[in-house]
This record gives C-alpha cells, structure tokens and sequence, in this order.
C-alpha cells in the first residue's frame, strides 16, 4: 500500500519533471564566447535601467537633445544655488549690521553711564575735598596708571613717539590740563547742572576760535543756531540758585581752552606722517598732563592728599580716596569710550551724541543732588541745550560756492 502510493504519488510529479527536461534538451545551445585580444567590447544596453544616472550630458554623449534638457536644468540648479548662497551672504550681512549698531548704543550707554557717575563722584569729592589742583592730578595720575597698563599688557599698541611729534602735542596737552582744571574749579563752586549748562557755549568759542586761528567763517544758519545757546545760558544763569563768578568764570575758561585744543588739534597734527589715532593721542596728553599739572599742584596747593591731612581735617579718608579713584577711573573710561564711537562715527553724530549727554548728565545731577531749579532757569537750559541741538544739524550745512 506503501509502495503504491510512491508511485501513484510520483505519477502526479515526474511527469511533468520529465516534460521540462525534454523541452529543455530540445532548444539549441547557446554559442561558446570566446574572448581574444582583437574582440571589441560590446555597450551593455541599459535602457530603462538606472535611466538617472545617464543624466549627465558627459555619460549620455549620444544625446543631444537630452543633454540640451539637462544643460537648462543645471543652469536653473546653479541660479537657485546662488541665489540661496546671496540670500545667506545677506542674511550674515544683516546679522553683522545688527552686531554694529548693537555695539553702538553699547558704547553710547557706557559714554552717558560713566559721564553721570564721574560728576557724581567728582562733585562728592570737591565738596568736602577743595583743592581741585589736587583733585585733578589724581585723576592723570589714575589715567596714566590705566594707559601703562594697557600698553603693557598689549590691549592697545604702545605708539613710537617722534620729537616733532611731542613737540606737536604739548600745547594740546597745555590746553587739556588747563581745560579739566577749570571744569573741576567750576564743579567745587557751583552745581553740576549749572556748570554743563555754562559749557553748552562750547560751540559759540569753536565759531570764534576757528575763524581767527583756521580762517573757517562761519555759515549764517551757524551764527543763528549761536542766538538760543547764548541766550539760554544767559536766562539760566540770571535765575541760577548756586551762581557765583568763580564758578562761571571757570566754566567759561573751560570752553575757550577744551576748545582751543580742537583748534590746535587741527593746526598742529595734519601731517599725515605725524598723525595719531585718538584713543593713542589721548593716551599720551593724559601722561603729559600729569607731568604739567603735578608740579603746580604741590607749588599751589601742597601736599593735601595724604591720610594724615584728610584725618586732620575731619574727613573719611576712605571715603575720599574710594570716590577719587572712581572718579578718576569714570573720566578716563569716559574720554576713552567717546574716542571709540568718533571712530565710529561721523563728527557730526558724536555732537549730536554729546548734546544728549549734556541733558543726561544735567537731569541726573539734578535728581541725585536734589538741586532746586526754578522753572526759568529750566526754561533757559532747554533753550541752551536746544541751540546746541541745532547747530551740530547746521554745521554740516555746507556754503554754496559759485565758479566765477
């Protein structure tokens, strides 16, 4: 039974084994291949097969027509590529432009900051502390502390100096020394505000200084913009609580020299060859300064500065010595920082700049100090301050000059 069913189960399969073998043994057999030197390679035919890699027109060479195709394509692939790479080119553009201007208004934050508390600390000082000869060595002595070290430890370039070029700069550093004595004089006699509003006249002694040293006259919309500033200091001092002449007069002195050292800046350094960055030329006036000024504080004024005078003098020594370092460091940092936005910038926005900054360091004052202003005397600082506002606007207006 068994054995039957082998074979009635073969029956069903071998059959049809047998059938496919015969049919097979029935078709002609292939040629041999035989492969010799002289044999050229037959191309493989790979149409419809992997038809993307023959896009290129290098592969497909017998292809004109699709490899005109796949020229336009390329061509639209490279102009989207480019076009993506300026749209990133742009973008970092953009983002480096935002950086700038952030930058900027860092700088002109830290500019009005450490103006605010240089006042603050320097006015604190000369209050209890009156020997401004004194004070404002210190503050050259702490300037060239900070300029030492910044040479040294190599955050700035030390520059090489030439005798010409000394030669050049001492009377800028004459007019420096004397142009912050005076202001200091001026903060120990009367208040702050009324002392910035005195140097809101900077400009009227620039009109003058330029025209009788630089032969540069003066365009009638300058001279209009002088009207409001002479006359809101004037109204502002007229109705000035703390007034006295000591304290106007050494203001005034500290317009006509800060702004003789601009007129000599331009008289003096124009030689190329011998022209320094402003943060370097600032740099060297501070040491000059101190080597000026020390000599004349100890013949004017003696040796003040020590713990043993201020303690005979009933002064927190401490206290002293904390609020003239930091002073001293507020005005250095303040000079070096408005140095770096007039690198920055046109003269015209860093005036601009310096008009804002006088309101700041005014208002300030007068909310830190508590100082009594009368609704006139406010009056004639906005007027001063407005004047000073325009003319930084006119002075880049231009006289029209006509060929004859």
């Amino acid at each position: 039974m068994q054995a039957a069913a082998a074979i009635s189960g073969g029956s069903i399969i071998l059959p049809r084994l047998a059938t496919r073998r015969s049919l097979a043994s029935s078709l002609p057999s292939p040629p041999a291949l035989s492969i010799s030197a002289s044999s050229k390679p037959i191309a493989p035919n790979f149409k419809g097969f992997g038809s993307s890699i023959l896009r290129s027109p290098s592969i497909c060479a017998v292809c004109p027509r699709r490899n005109g195709g796949e020229r336009s394509d390329l061509v639209v692939v490279r102009a989207a590529a480019e076009e993506a790479a300026g749209a990133g080119e742009e973008e970092v553009k953009e983002a480096g432009k935002f950086g700038e201007t952030l930058q900027l208004g860092l700088l002109f934050g830290l500019w009005y900051l450490f103006n605010i508390y240089f006042n603050i600390y320097n006015k604190q000082v000369l209050k209890v502390f009156h020997f401004p000869v004194t004070v404002t060595v210190v503050q050259f002595a702490v300037g060239t502390l900070f300029v030492l070290l910044m040479w040294t430890f190599g955050l700035y370039k030390r520059p090489k100096i030439t005798g010409a070029q000394l030669a050049a700069i001492l009377p800028l550093a004459v007019v420096h020394t004397l142009g912050n004595l005076f202001t200091n004089m001026s903060l120990g006699k009367v208040a702050v505000s009324f002392t910035h509003t005195i140097k809101a006249m900077e400009p009227f002694f620039s009109v003058i200084l330029s025209a009788m040293f630089l032969g540069e006259m003066p365009t009638p919309w300058v001279v209009l913009s002088l009207l409001p500033i002479v006359g809101g200091v004037a109204l502002a001092s007229v109705t000035e609580a703390s007034f006295n002449w000591a304290g106007f007069t050494s203001a005034m002195a500290s317009n006509l020299t800060n702004q003789s050292r601009n007129v000599f800046s331009k008289k003096f350094m124009v030689k190329k060859e011998e022209s320094l960055d402003n943060i370097t030329l600032f740099s060297i006036i501070t040491i000059m300064s101190l080597f000026l000024l020390a000599p004349a504080a100890i013949f004017m004024e003696g040796v003040k500065f020590t713990p043993t005078y201020l303690e005979a003098a009933g002064l927190n020594v401490k206290q002293v010595y904390t609020r003239s370092l930091l002073a001293a460091l507020c005005f250095h940092a303040y000079q070096q920082v408005s140095y770096m936005i007039l690198q920055r910038v046109s003269p015209v926005t860093h005036s601009v700049g310096n008009c804002v900054k006088r309101v700041v360091v005014i208002i300030s004052s007068v909310i830190f100090f508590q100082t009594p202003v009368s609704p006139i005397n406010s009056l004639g600082t906005g007027i001063a301050l407005a004047g000073v506002f325009l003319y930084s606007r006119v002075k880049r207006i231009k006289p029209n000059t006509k060929a004859t």
